[in-house]
């Protein structure tokens, strides 16, 4: 049966976010994940995580000025030393958070940059990132993001991403795959995944059209989940959504999952 990481950066948005994480165990989650935790004390964060018995699952590397519109800054030549740097600020994050992987946002296309010279950038920054992370005992993530949400993101789609990662060289390196991210660009879900299954090194959802939750929309997650399990995944599957309404309201999909009813469901079997 998949497990599930709360994305707390999208879900529980009614609370603050250092609230979330508490919310997040109440409801049943015993895993989690967000976009960035710089802006926090890791110190504060770990004891949140430890207090409500959760494990955090993957963060993201710095990604330049979210705030302006920045979505990673990986394929920017200009940007190298920023970069880098961003690169051993998560490995002090994650470390101190017990996180096994980070995600890298490869970032909009610069104005008067050439393809071929972001992806020479892009492939060199991976292999940086990759070898630093390595050392540390983390893994790293390549992202493709679909370009209808952020107009111009340079990796968009699973196989030139791949492409991009087989280029690093470096076998610290997989596919996060974003299933919502694959349908709009794609599609062909179910046979994606079983194709690359070896290349993926962690999954996140969200419904299409909307990016609600499971059940919001056209993708036969049921399915999907089945299928992940037939396969073999023993990951967490993000979830990456924005509520249709609020988060409790909006977890009806994730009743049959949630752990301590799993552990009750087997508890129970064992005993008759």
């Amino acid at each position: 049966m998949p497990r599930f990481a709360a994305n707390l950066t999208m879900m529980f948005t009614e609370l603050p976010f250092l609230s979330r994480f508490a919310a997040a165990a109440e409801a049943g989650f015993d895993a989690v994940e967000f976009l960035f935790p710089y802006e926090f004390d890791k110190g504060e964060l770990a004891g949140l995580l430890a207090a409500n018995g959760l494990t955090l699952v993957l963060h993201n590397l710095p990604a330049g000025d979210w705030a302006a519109g920045e979505r990673g800054i990986a394929c920017h030549p200009g940007r190298v030393a920023e970069f880098r740097s961003g690169v051993e600020r998560a490995i002090d994050y994650a470390t101190a958070l017990d996180c096994p992987k980070v995600n890298c946002l490869a970032g909009i296309l610069p104005d008067g940059v050439t393809a071929d010279a972001a992806r020479a950038t892009l492939i060199e920054n991976l292999r940086y990132a990759a070898g630093r992370l390595q050392g540390a005992g983390i893994g790293l993530l390549l992202e493709p993001v679909n370009t209808r949400d952020i107009p111009g993101f340079f990796v968009d789609r699973t196989r030139p991403a791949l492409a991009i990662i087989a280029a690093t060289g470096s076998t610290n390196i997989k596919l996060q795959y974003d299933i919502y991210h694959a349908q709009v660009m794609e599609g062909d879900l179910a046979r994606t995944i079983e194709t690359e299954f070896d290349r993926i090194g962690h999954i996140q959802l969200a419904d299409n059209p909307g990016r609600h939750e499971p059940g919001t929309g056209e993708i036969n997650y049921p399915f999907l989940f089945r299928r992940l399990d037939e396969l073999g995944y023993r990951g967490s599957i993000g979830c990456e959504y924005k509520p249709a309404t609020t988060t409790t309201a909006g977890l009806s999909w994730f009743a049959p999952y949630q752990p301590k009813r799993q552990a009750r469901q087997a508890a129970q079997s064992h005993s008759s």
